[in-house]
């Protein structure tokens, strides 16, 4: 075989290869959750909210947020806290805006003692929970 041909098959293989493995790194990576866990745990959470009882409106938001934070972490998103996990995959959100509002919401619960939270904002918040773990593809 002629010394040109042989390089020309090396550098097609090279370039190959190298198509190949730009193709993988710029892939988006996907996460397999355990849907049945967290449809069952957000189920859970969601019953857990009673109208009638103001004493469960602010541990069910914490739950919620609690369980996104679990879905972040289980995809590998890194980040020392919640808010910094939401800053590097914002952009996975239907909503990113509600998804920080209702964060910030459950920050406030977690910090303030003086915060009068209703029925609808606890409900609402479980709502945007709940896209944004439909978001991720865990429930």
């Amino acid at each position: 075989m002629d010394g040109g041909v042989i390089t020309f098959i090396i550098a097609v293989i090279i370039i190959a290869a190298l198509m190949i493995v730009a193709m993988m790194l710029t892939k988006k990576r996907t996460h397999k959750f355990n849907v049945e866990e967290y449809q069952t745990r957000f189920l859970k959470i969601e019953n857990h909210l009673s109208q009638s009882n103001p004493a469960t409106w602010s541990m069910t938001l914490i739950n919620g947020d609690k369980l996104l934070d679990r879905a972040l972490i289980e995809m590998g998103v890194p980040g020392k806290t919640m808010g910094d996990r939401l800053k590097k995959c914002d952009d996975r959100f239907s909503d990113k805006n509600a998804v920080w509002r209702a964060h910030k919401l459950r920050n406030v619960i977690a910090h303030e003692d003086d915060l009068e939270l209703s029925y609808k904002q606890a409900s609402n918040a479980l709502s945007i929970y709940k896209q944004a773990l439909k978001d991720l593809g865990a429930i």
